[in-house]
């Protein structure tokens, strides 16, 4: 089923949704059900599955030389898709990225989610490559998100790269889901900039905006208002992440360029054990989400990164 559809038959209620991402390469799935099988009591109504870009490895070879390739660490995204579905009976949204693809690869793994009846996608355009510092697109790739959006919109309408495909058959009008700042993306000069970029993918065909994490949820309000003033009205699902550990301190801003609130950057500084920190991060969460439910958000989605307990603690108070 599509987000949209699971969105407009909940008659308002806020649904539940999961984020994960494959384990490295060399490791089973196991680990992974481990993570999701506590979080499955809850019931969500679908879980994305992230897509890691190509990177640069260093191999050791003879005489102290190293030769340079070029690998994907976390490769599986849309096989862990179709095992979830299998497995848990729920929609998975496979990330698709402008980085690291052509558009040729790009259709053949879109005509690989019809074939297993894949109904939505979360379409990005992806990071830099490690090492680079501005985002190169691969050659014959889509450079921007609202290209690769586009594109999936026009293979729904049995159009491909080589041609239109008549006949019904074939037509597969997938629901599209595209990325959305709060606090702006860090490449954006501004966040009205930014808004008009995000509504661009929207009336090429985005139907539904996921955000990125925030710890302060009048960035969430600020940002789906000014969304909702330019004309943007799809459903804008929050993104939501617990505090875990006192580095995120440092590590959350440089990483997702969010600002973290005085009171629990306060909060974590004062914790003396790991523990500590990981409960002000669940009451602060809990917290976050009792506004946001209360404002009405269509759905929260939960940022796993491959834990699970302390958003257990945290969907526990409310679903």
């Amino acid at each position: 089923m599509k987000i949209t559809h699971h969105i407009s038959q909940s008659k308002g209620k806020t649904l539940l949704s999961y984020e994960i991402i494959p384990p490295q390469k060399g490791y089973g799935i196991e680990d992974l059900y481990k993570n999701i099988d506590p979080l499955m009591e809850f019931n969500p109504s679908f879980i994305d599955v992230t897509t890691s870009r190509e990177e640069y490895i260093y191999i050791e070879k003879a005489e102290g030389l190293m030769e340079r390739r070029i690998s994907r660490m976390r490769p599986g995204t849309l096989g862990i898709c179709a095992a979830l579905q299998y497995k848990y009976n729920v929609d998975t949204v496979p990330h698709v990225l402008c980085g690291g693809f052509t558009k040729e690869e790009t259709e053949y793994l879109l005509v690989d989610c019809l074939y297993l009846g894949i109904d939505n996608i979360m379409a990005l355009r992806g990071d830099p490559m490690k090492g680079e510092k501005y985002f190169e697109p691969s050659k014959g790739g889509n450079r921007y998100a609202s290209d690769l959006v586009s594109q999936i919109s026009d293979l729904g309408k049995g159009k491909f790269l080589d041609g239109e495909v008549s006949g019904t058959s074939t037509h597969n009008s997938f629901c599209i889901g595209v990325g959305g700042y709060p606090e702006k993306h860090l490449e954006a000069p501004s966040l009205l900039y930014d808004l008009n970029m995000l509504k661009k993918k929207v009336d090429l065909g985005a139907d539904y905006i996921v955000t990125q994490m925030f710890m302060d949820n009048s960035k969430y309000f600020d940002f789906v208002n000014k969304a909702r003033e330019i004309g943007i009205k799809v459903p804008i699902i929050p993104g939501i992440k617990p505090f875990a550990i006192k580095k995120h301190i440092k590590l959350l801003p440089q990483a997702f360029k969010i600002d973290i609130p005085e009171d629990l950057v306060n909060a974590v500084i004062q914790c003396k054990t790991n523990e500590a920190v990981r409960q002000v991060g669940i009451e602060w969460c809990i917290q976050q989400c009792k506004e946001l439910l209360t404002f009405g958000v269509p759905a929260l989605h939960f940022y796993t990164m491959g834990k699970s307990d302390n958003i257990q603690k945290v969907i526990r108070e409310f679903f």
